[in-house]
């Protein structure tokens, strides 16, 4: 049920004006079962002071593209009501005339597009007026029969308005609707949602909770006269069987819905969601259309429901058919464009936002997480409505035509272009081993800053937290997760691309990072430090690459390895035997995954560092200690060191490691595999050639 969540004490501090059109919003769009993700939209009038000094009617309207829940004073758009109100007087108006026509009624040219539905704000005569989305409402409005039970509920109150997509047409039948209904408190939207108003932000607020809880109410008795969903008809799998077959099966999809540009999944589990999946009409009632005009952008028409049975517990099975039904759908999206298409559109991504799966939950797909969880999010939405819509009658939805051209709306489109620009790791995970030290966080950091969400694999487990939550918050939540692995350790590698495949999707680059180095005389080396440097450098470098291997030929959308050897590599370097000898098998390792991974696209590449002191916990370790005692000179000594023995007398940092990891996983290396960089400021005895 909705919660009132007016806080007095709160609205007491705020001022008269924005900042109380601001709190209302915030607390419309904190409950999505309230508002959707970037949907419904909130205005109010003010008196204001323009330019000249004159006292004018301003009418603040929610801004295009913004989201209810987050947004602030600054994506609210001011504009003059007395240059708006004579449209109240033509007849008709298309979408561009409007558009055009608004924005020469704005008091400032630095605000935001003014929203679609700006005309239905200001038709109506009132201070506040709240447009929202609810699940409770979008139920009745979906219900073949809402309009009848729209009068039990709410007697004479309504206004019912046929649907009509949002601009001039609909703002005037809702304008005329108020008219010639004065005992009216409210707007009941067809297949859309909800208008109240009020003198005041709190009266506004209150009437659209107050009326949402009357929907509810009527909704949850008649929830309780008859199977939701028509009954289960599968038991969902047990949290450990899930995890382990989406695990497998979660690259498939990804691979599978990768079409020209990559695509990010994210899973969910949800009660309701499982629910649903597990129910006898769900496979049917998935495919009748969008819930709300809103969702289209995000969830496409319809999901794919994938035919399973989760008693199976069988992977295999589950892969092929998710293969099949998403090539299916992929066929069947591109005819709906061809039938529906107008001039100059172009077609989107034709793969499914939202993959249903029986027993096991929701997948869903976007080019990052973020927009991922938004389809999620919005189906949510779905399943809650047609629960509603159910209960009360027969869910109906858009026609096929009306559900493209709203999809295809430039006026929503527009919503889309407002987002940053995509970046070269844009679509693309990467995993880092030693992601807490030096070299790996840099890179981590440089890779998230270049778009990619990426996983931090460390023994320190702190460490990487540490990072990835400053990754976090630059960038936005979710696009950094951290893992306790160690490399050495078969188990943990598996498990940590299992986690990779659960929250990601898959993975499209790594980083063979991690790291450890001794010093001692060959005659002096033990069976144990050998060992040490070859299980760490030598089986932890094969072990993770040969999952990322396995992952990326699952996926069958290529990748890139970046191995992170040494100058000793190919120097033999003194007293250094165990670190130079896995070093040289680290850098073979790499050549060889290079020559059987180019049929699947995948590159195998290496950088040589050398003396990367700064940030790493190998130089803080022994290590200094027995390489200065190697060349007979102070550990603090060893900087000036290594810079005067290179020809470009220059120090090497972390983030020239980072600069040659990207370049090697980039675009712009697309086309070389095999390959050794060197990156030690040129050490002639280390030159490869």
């Amino acid at each position: 049920m909705v919660q009132n969540l007016w806080n007095e004490e709160k609205a007491a501090t705020l001022n008269e004006g924005l900042s109380e059109l601001v709190y209302r919003s915030n607390l419309l769009g904190s409950d999505r079962a309230v508002c959707n993700w970037g949907g419904g939209n909130t205005s109010m009038k003010t008196t204001e002071t323009d330019f000249r000094g004159r006292e004018i009617e301003v009418m603040w309207v929610k801004g295009s593209g913004s989201d209810l829940a987050t947004m602030g004073a600054q994506n609210f758009t001011g504009l003059n009501l007395e240059d708006i109100r004579p449209l109240a007087e033509r007849e008709e108006m298309t979408d561009e005339e409007m558009v055009n026509y608004l924005t020469h009624c704005m008091i400032d040219s630095t605000h935001p597009r003014a929203s679609i539905e700006t005309l239905l704000h200001a038709f109506l005569p009132f201070k506040h007026v709240d447009h929202t989305h609810p699940d409770a409402i979008i139920s009745l409005c979906c219900a073949d029969n809402g309009q009848e039970l729209a009068k039990e509920i709410f007697g004479d109150r309504f206004v019912w308005v046929p649907y009509v997509r949002p601009g001039f047409t609909l703002s005037k039948m809702i304008a005329e609707g108020v008219k010639n209904h004065p005992n009216a408190d409210l707007v009941l939207m067809e297949k859309h949602g909800l208008v109240v108003w009020g003198e005041t932000a709190k009266e506004s607020y209150d009437k659209t909770i107050a009326v949402i809880s009357e929907a509810e109410s009527f909704i949850n008795s008649r929830l309780k006269e008859a199977p939701v969903f028509g009954g289960k008809k599968y038991d969902a799998l047990p949290d450990e069987d899930r995890r382990n077959i989406l695990s497998k099966v979660m690259p498939v999809i990804r691979g599978a819905v990768s079409d020209d540009k990559k695509m990010l999944l994210t899973y969910d589990n949800a009660e309701d969601v499982l629910e649903f999946v597990n129910s006898h009409d769900a496979a049917g009632l998935s495919q009748v259309g969008a819930a709300c005009p809103d969702h289209l952008v995000h969830t496409k028409m319809k999901p794919l429901f994938v035919e399973w049975d989760p008693a199976t517990k069988n992977a295999e099975q589950l892969a092929e058919a998710v293969k099949v039904g998403i090539e299916n759908f992929k066929e069947e999206y591109k005819a709906y464009f061809e039938r529906n298409k107008n001039e100059g559109d172009i077609m989107f991504e034709p793969a499914p936002r939202v993959i249903l799966i029986p027993g096991i939950g929701m997948v869903n797909s976007g080019k990052n997480v973020a927009m991922a969880n938004v389809s999620g999010a919005l189906y949510h939405r779905a399943i809650s409505v047609m629960k509603g819509a159910e209960a009360l009658g027969k869910f109906v939805s858009l026609n096929e035509n009306e559900s493209y051209n709203i999809e295809y709306w430039p006026l929503e489109l527009y919503k889309l272009s407002l987002a940053p620009a995509e970046a070269e790791f844009s679509r693309k995970v990467a995993f880092v081993t030693g992601g807490a030290g030096g070299i790996g966080s840099e890179t981590c950091r440089q890779f998230a800053a270049s778009g990619a969400h990426v996983i931090l694999a460390d023994l320190n487990l702190e460490g990487a937290e540490k990072v990835a939550a400053e990754i976090n918050g630059e960038f936005g939540e979710g696009r950094a997760l951290a893992v306790k692995m160690d490399v050495t350790s078969e188990e943990q590698v598996q498990e940590a691309f299992r986690r990779t495949a659960l929250a990601f999707g898959g993975v499209d680059i790594i980083v063979n990072n991690a790291g450890l180095a001794t010093s001692s005389p060959f005659g002096e080396t033990t069976l144990k430090e050998w060992d040490l440097n070859m299980n760490v450098l030598g089986k932890g470098y094969f072990l993770v690459a040969r999952e990322a291997f396995n992952q990326m030929k699952e996926q069958s959308i290529g990748g890139s390895m970046v191995f992170i050897g040494s100058k000793n590599s190919i120097y033999a370097g003194k007293s250094a035997a165990a670190y130079s000898s896995v070093k040289a098998l680290e850098a073979h390792l790499a050549r060889c995954i290079a020559a059987e991974g180019g049929e699947f696209g995948i590159r195998v590449n290496s950088v040589l560092p050398d003396a990367v002191l700064q940030g790493s916990a190998i130089w803080g370790s022994k290590w200094r200690e027995e390489r200065a005692a190697a060349y007979g000179i102070e550990p603090d000594q060893l900087d000036e060191h290594y810079r005067q023995r290179t020809t470009l007398l220059v120090n090497i940092y972390p983030k020239d490691i980072a600069d040659s990891i990207l370049f090697l996983s980039s675009s712009k290396a697309e086309k070389t595999t095999g390959c050794m960089i060197t990156v030690d400021g040129g050490v002639p005895a280390a030159f490869t050639r």
